[in-house]
């Protein structure tokens, strides 16, 4: 299984033989988690927990909306002119008409529609069958469009991954460099001490060669990385060995690019060479890079 980005965006349409046309629109971007977002019609909330259901059996990861425009499902309400209501009130209008005189104005058209009961809306039910198969076209169609959405999000996937390889060679090659560095360490801070002394003291009987092994065996201890840079080799190797996996490992690839940037800090703070920090830092620099990339990951 390849890793994947949490980036994505996905959209399918569909038509039904009674003239019925929807859209589904599926965006992702990156989250902590899973976070859902339905926006369907009004009289379809039912159809959040199906959206809910199928996103959940796709992705682990990201913050994903999903949207259902329809048109032509609800046709306009059928009304029904109740005849007699409306007859009986124009003929109550004129009679009171000729009973005041100009004082009233004539009923209106609109007002008398208006008044409760001369328009009926009909209640025609929909047809079973064709709610039905127009039902099973839209799942059919979500899953399309979480199909092609899941789709993008592996090509973004397959992107990602080449980055973070070619990132991890340059953390793991500037680990070699940093261990080449940190072998010979020892040596030059005994030869620094020792030509620290001998200006300090000047024509004076120099330190016994011990006690100067000493004094540098003290800040050779204090300098050592090789453990931060044995770790670092562990953490490259770990996330390679993720990456090989697939799946849903973004998380603990954020976990380990923290561990890879405690290692280099300390490298920095242990180091008593103007190289072996510069490398350091060459090392801080990729692991921020690489952290950037693997928040990206589901």
């Amino acid at each position: 299984m390849a890793v994947a980005s949490m980036t994505g965006f996905a959209r399918s349409q569909g038509r039904t033989e009674s003239g019925a046309t929807w859209v589904w629109e599926a965006r992702s971007v990156n989250h902590k988690g899973l976070d859902l977002r339905c926006r369907v019609p009004s009289g379809f909330e039912a159809w959040e927990t199906k959206v809910r259901d199928a996103t959940t059996q796709r992705f682990t990861r990201g913050a994903i909306t999903v949207g259902l425009v329809l048109n032509g499902v609800a046709e306009a309400p059928a009304y029904t002119l109740n005849e007699p209501l409306l007859n009986e009130l124009v003929r109550m209008a004129q009679a009171l008409r000729a009973r005041h005189g100009e004082a009233l104005a004539p009923p209106s058209i609109d007002g008398l529609l208006a008044v409760k009961g001369v328009l009926e809306v009909g209640e025609d039910s929909p047809d079973p069958e064709q709610t039905q198969a127009r039902d099973t076209a839209l799942q059919d169609s979500l899953e399309q469009t979480l199909a092609s959405l899941s789709a993008m999000r592996a090509r973004e996937g397959a992107r990602l991954e080449i980055v973070l390889t070619d990132q991890l060679s340059r953390i793991d090659a500037l680990t070699r460099q940093a261990r080449a560095l940190a072998a010979v360490q020892p040596e030059a801070i005994k030869a620094r001490l020792k030509a620290q002394v001998a200006e300090l003291l000047g024509a004076s009987p120099a330190l016994p060669e011990d006690r100067l092994a000493q004094e540098a065996a003290l800040l050779a201890t204090k300098a050592d990385v090789r453990e931060e840079l044995d770790r670092l080799g562990a953490h490259v190797a770990e996330a390679r060995r993720l990456l090989a996996k697939g799946g849903p490992v973004g998380r603990r690839l954020d976990f380990l690019c923290q561990e890879f940037n405690r290692e280099a800090n300390t490298l920095c703070s242990k180091s008593c060479d103007v190289e072996l920090t510069a490398l350091g830092l060459d090392l801080k620099t990729v692991i921020d890079q690489m952290r950037e990339q693997v928040q990206n990951l589901e």
